[in-house]
């Protein structure tokens, strides 16, 4: 048996052993929580300075792009039932190195993410309170975030997960009452549209949105824990998908209702001044405090899970030595979360929410597409791993529409955030081969 196959075997042994326990119901539910979060208090004005009262267009754009993505992603999984998700299958259709790639296009796409719904925290607190009025203080009370989640995480994991689950709350409701509240004052004229938008700028405003739709992918990555995944992936994904499209285009229809072209003038809160109208202050606070709150829980969770991949890297030998360390008593991956935390403050206070979720955005929409080729590269092998594989029609068109379509997004991506990411996986591909060399 070649070293290959016996990893293979150890793999689907290890799977063996974990309880699929995970139904269509919990698994919908998790896509859901998953991917409506706080991009969405942020992303209405982002838009609506887009596309104007033709907005909602830009999230039926995402929705289609992320249709054709994710059923890729079921067909894989109906393949590679293995957990891990997205670099499980990138590993298995192209080999280690790609899956090391793939693994720092995460760790990129996280950084850039967190950072980005952090700046948009600091926003959320300096439309609460007067404190955070200026450059310095808002660079102040992110070193502070990020240095306290930090100490939180190297203190030990379990600290680290009930700040998780302490602040996963009802995220939903502030959001839900601003809609039924409303939906019933929103002024038909501020949706009207004065023409069709232009190609480019419907492109450049859905590499921004889609953002808010990352995380429908979190169906696949726990597979070795779900109840038969042929069936209950795909389900999942376009019942959660179906679910979350029209949540968003209820808000940014109520919101841009609500408040017409001004909309764009409340970048930093525009769902908190449309509240407002129809709540008075105390809506306006529900719906900060709210956001705040979702923000601060995404940042929490990123904080106690993205080092790892860090760590992870440092412990198989691809990154320095340092970053397999582990604290003597708290037994916590120590170097890799301060390190984490120092990356991530820089690009948030160095950036604004629209700079890095572009970033964000880009790693994100290049990973999707490698494991969309993935897919296509299995179907092609006719790799199984369980049960009857799910086939997508047509063959490869739908492979082959997804990726026409994130390439048709990527062209809207600058050639300096272009730039950053190239940048980014060659130093990647030179650590690669570098400390495989040493070994």
């Amino acid at each position: 048996m070649t070293r290959s196959a016996e990893a293979a075997a150890d793999a689907r042994a290890g799977e063996a052993r974990l309880l699929r326990a995970i139904g269509l119901p919990a698994l919908t539910a998790s896509i859901v929580n998953q991917t409506i979060g706080a991009g969405i208090f942020v992303l209405p004005a982002i838009v609506a300075g887009g596309l104007g009262p033709a907005a909602p267009l830009a999230y039926i754009v995402c929705a289609g792009v992320m249709g054709l993505i994710v059923a890729c992603f079921a067909a894989a999984g109906s393949r590679v039932s293995l957990t891990g998700g997205l670099y499980a299958y990138i590993e298995v259709a192209f080999g280690p190195f790609v899956g090391f790639l793939s693994g720092a296009l995460y760790w990129l796409m996280a950084s850039f993410a967190v950072a980005s719904v952090a700046s948009a925290f600091a926003g959320s607190i300096g439309a609460l309170t007067s404190i955070v009025d200026n450059q310095a203080a808002r660079g102040a009370l992110l070193a502070s975030l990020f240095g306290a989640l930090a100490f939180v995480n190297v203190r030990g994991v379990r600290s680290g997960s009930r700040v998780v689950q302490v602040v996963t709350v009802a995220k939903l409701l502030p959001l839900a009452i601003l809609v039924v509240s409303g939906i019933w004052s929103i002024d038909p004229h501020a949706l009207r549209w004065p023409g069709p938008p232009s190609l480019a700028a419907l492109g450049r405003t859905s590499i921004i949105l889609i953002f808010a739709f990352a995380g429908v992918e979190i169906a696949v990555a726990p597979a070795g824990e779900i109840r038969d995944p042929t069936r209950t992936v795909p389900r999942a994904i376009f019942t959660a998908l179906a679910i979350t499209t029209t949540f968003y285009l209820l808000i940014q229809v109520v919101a841009q209702g609500l408040l017409g072209s001004s909309l764009t003038n409340f970048a930093s809160a525009p769902l908190a001044e449309a509240a407002s109208r129809v709540l008075g202050a105390t809506g306006r606070a529900t719906v900060l405090v709210g956001g705040a709150v979702s923000m601060f829980g995404y940042i929490s969770g990123d904080m106690l899970g993205s080092p790892r991949v860090l760590y992870a890297f440092g412990r198989d030998g691809t990154l320095p030595e340092p970053f397999r360390r582990v604290h003597p008593v708290f037994r916590t991956p120590h170097v890799a979360i301060a390190f984490y935390a120092i990356v991530v403050a820089t690009l948030a206070i160095s950036g604004t929410f629209a700079q890095l979720a572009i970033l964000a955005n880009v790693s994100a929409l290049t990973l999707y597409g490698t494991a969309v080729a993935a897919a296509a590269e299995l179907q092609r092998r006719n790799v199984r791993s369980e049960g009857a594989p799910l086939r997508l029609p047509g063959g490869l068109t739908i492979p082959l529409l997804a990726i026409g379509m994130i390439v048709w997004l990527l062209s809207h991506a600058t050639r300096r955030e272009l730039a950053v990411e190239a940048i980014v996986l060659g130093i990647a591909a030179a650590f690669y081969f570098t400390r495989r060399r040493s070994r």
